[in-house]
């Protein structure tokens, strides 16, 4: 599937199509099912990925991306890992609405990471930004995130 061609405005203020993609999926409130159950919506999404989920708690936040791109026509990274969004779509220097961001979890040297999409600095903690993901708390939401674990601002080549 080729990218569709995307262009923000200058200001970086046009709304990505994979952001409505996203927001549906937090308005139809998308979460793990506690205990031996799973959602089937979240194990939907790893079918944008190579890596075949049995179980909702498994790290779901890439498979989220990947998921939203595709269904808005833009191809991902294809991986279940965080951190492969680091090599996707070209980097941009300035967070702007709807572009990849990827953080690091653990530690900055560690393996593992998290990603979501950028909604704005959080207007409620200082030197945090908002992104809207899956597994946010086990669900699709919007959560603030200290700017310090960015590794990358990424959008679409």
């Amino acid at each position: 599937m080729a990218d569709k061609d995307y262009q923000p405005t200058e200001t970086g203020q046009a709304d990505a199509p994979w952001l409505s993609v996203a927001r549906a999926e937090m308005e139809r409130e998308v979460e793990e099912v506690a205990g031996s159950g799973d959602n089937p919506r979240i194990l939907e999404y790893f079918t944008a990925t190579s890596y075949v989920a049995g179980h909702d708690e498994a790290p779901w936040c890439s498979a989220f991306v990947n998921w939203c791109l595709r269904q808005s026509g833009f191809e991902g990274t294809g991986s279940a890992a965080a951190r492969s969004w680091l090599a996707w779509g070209r980097g941009v220097d300035a967070p702007m609405p709807g572009c990849v961001v990827v953080l690091w979890r653990g530690s900055p040297d560690s393996s593992q990471g998290h990603v979501g999409f950028y909604q704005g600095p959080s207007s409620e903690l200082p030197a945090h930004i908002d992104l809207l993901g899956g597994n946010q708390g086990n669900r699709v939401s919007i959560r603030a995130y200290p700017q310090e674990r960015v590794l990358a601002y990424r959008m679409p080549a």
